[in-house]
């Protein structure tokens, strides 16, 4: 894995880190480590060890112009996008409860929703407020042991999740509320990651 490494301080970067990194790299093409540090809100020494550690693990190349995804890279954010295709702000509706809201759409992993409790303290963890977890399921979004018809009890967030996000049987969509663009969006991921 990406974060193994000998004894020594522990990187100043987390996982959640390590995939915006592989969307802001797959997004530019090539992209140098300034830029890169900028985007993630990481210091540059932190981004050059998020770099040397993905390089290491044959993620990432780097040159003169910068660093970009390897073969294998390409690969992992193929993975990784199909499994959480889409990732988007969302405006204020009945279920957020903080300035910035982020949504992630996760396929197929209904079954691995219980209360949401998981995915609201993963998220919280990651420096949110809090987190929404919804299941799609026979084609009605749920917020379990809230609501069985998302649509008819808070219809201003349905529509803009459906909209939006266009889930599909089995999807789980979690939003994830807090007071900076970054902590909502690094709680969406992880909560999406315990159910990935």
């Amino acid at each position: 894995m990406v974060l193994e490494k000998a004894p020594g301080p522990s990187p100043s970067f987390t996982i959640f880190d390590i995939v915006k990194a592989f969307e802001i790299i797959a997004e530019a093409g090539y992209l140098g480590r300034g830029a890169l540090s900028m985007r993630l809100s990481l210091g540059e020494g932190a981004t050059r060890t998020l770099i040397v550690r993905l390089t290491e693990a044959g993620l990432v190349s780097t040159s003169k112009s910068g660093c970009s995804l390897t073969k294998k890279g390409e690969e992992t954010w193929t993975n990784i996008k199909a499994r959480m295709p889409r990732k988007v702000s969302l405006e204020k509706n009945e279920l957020t409860f903080a300035p910035y809201n982020v949504a992630i759409l996760v396929k197929g992993r209904g079954e691995k929703v219980k209360k949401g409790l998981e995915q609201r303290d993963a998220a919280v963890r990651a420096g949110a407020a809090g987190a929404t977890t919804l299941v799609f399921k026979d084609k009605k979004l749920i917020l379990p042991t809230v609501s069985l018809d998302l649509a008819k009890e808070y219809p201003k967030a349905f529509n803009q999740i459906a909209c939006i996000l266009n889930p599909e049987d089995d999807d789980v969509v979690i939003i994830a509320s807090a007071d900076k663009p970054k902590e909502a969006e690094y709680g969406a991921l992880a909560a999406a990651w315990t159910i990935i």
